[in-house]
């Protein structure tokens, strides 16, 4: 038998069970295809994953939004008591907005000033960072592939395992306080003081995110069409101006998707911070994310309602940042 023949054999053989699984499945779909026509089609399909969709997200935002209106310990709706916007007004009773220890819930307010600074600075220097490190990485560099891959390598860790990486290299007794040390210099309590926590708070994120967000703006300037920078380079244009005539404006979409991604996890921020510094020391990095989730679930006396109000409001602040944005976007598209 010749060798192509053996191969052919073999393919057939491999490709059986999957013709015999798409014969059986090719049955019901005709059946289906009959009653809705070929333009229903698409809509079959859609429907396993709109009833995913449906079960785990839109459900659960009405059971949420349930639980906001109700108050005690009860875990089951219907066993928990009716109390309207209580809950709403609890959170929002503040003498003066700007100071959070003029509120009644205190601990709330903390949390979204902790958020508000983290997600300025933090989006921020990661939307810098990953346009820089994307516009060198879009160059034509020495390995430049290896420094692609190792950009968005931290993408692919857990963001339990980067905190816990972190940590290690951060505590008193930590590889960075040994490099300190062996240098001349004083230990650092990394975790003791307000103000370096949430500085390695913000550093972790960023380091932990930017690949993805590299890769985006990186894809952008990668479906720039380079005859516009050859033209522009004839004509004498400085590098400077080509960026901001050329490219900028070009890479606007992906920078938009960016920023808009960037927001949102910015203020969902949890995980990684909870693991690195447990919100302290004090308050000085318990963010919102945090608060919902001690409130709802830590604490002793666990009050879901008010975790529930808590969250809403939440999703209420980034659906109108999302729509700000997108408004924005589209003024200046128009202009």
């Amino acid at each position: 038998m010749r060798p192509d023949t053996h191969r052919l054999n073999v393919g057939a053989v491999a490709a059986a069970p999957i013709n015999l699984l798409g014969s059986l499945i090719e049955v019901p779909l005709k059946a289906i295809q009959r009653v809705v026509g070929i333009r229903g089609m698409p809509y079959v399909f859609l429907v396993p994953n709109l009833g995913f969709f449906g079960i785990f997200v839109v459900v659960p935002l009405f059971i949420n939004f349930a639980f906001s209106l109700t108050g005690g310990t009860n875990l089951f709706l219907s066993d928990r008591v009716y109390t309207g916007a209580e809950q709403y007004e609890f959170l929002l009773d503040c003498e003066n907005f700007t100071d959070s220890g003029s509120c009644r819930e205190d601990r709330f307010w903390r949390g979204i000033f902790n958020t508000t600074v983290f997600v300025f600075f933090q989006v921020g220097f990661l939307v810098l960072f990953s346009l820089v490190t994307a516009l060198i990485l879009n160059r034509e560099i020495r390995g430049r592939g290896f420094f692609r891959a190792v950009y968005f390598f931290p993408v692919l860790l857990s963001p339990v395992v980067v905190a816990l990486i972190w940590k290690w290299i951060l505590l008193r007794d930590g590889i960075l306080n040994a490099f300190l040390v062996t240098i001349g210099l004083e230990k650092i309590l990394f975790f003791v003081s307000p103000q370096w926590a949430m500085f390695w708070a913000i550093f972790v994120s960023i380091w932990a995110h930017m690949g993805f967000y590299t890769l985006i703006l990186l894809a952008g300037l990668q479906a720039i069409p380079p005859d516009l920078y050859e033209a522009a380079e004839m004509d004498g244009t400085s590098k400077e101006r080509i960026f901001w005539r050329i490219t900028l404006p070009l890479l606007w979409p992906n920078m938009l998707v960016v920023i808009v991604l960037a927001l949102i996890k910015g203020v969902q921020i949890f995980d990684e911070v909870y693991v690195l510094t447990g919100g302290g020391p004090g308050t000085a990095t318990q963010f919102i994310v945090q608060y919902i989730y001690n409130t709802g679930f830590t604490n002793q006396v666990q009050n879901f309602g008010l975790a529930s109000a808590a969250s809403v409001i939440l999703g209420v602040v980034l659906f109108a940042l999302t729509l700000m944005q997108l408004a924005a976007v589209r003024r200046k598209d128009s202009a």
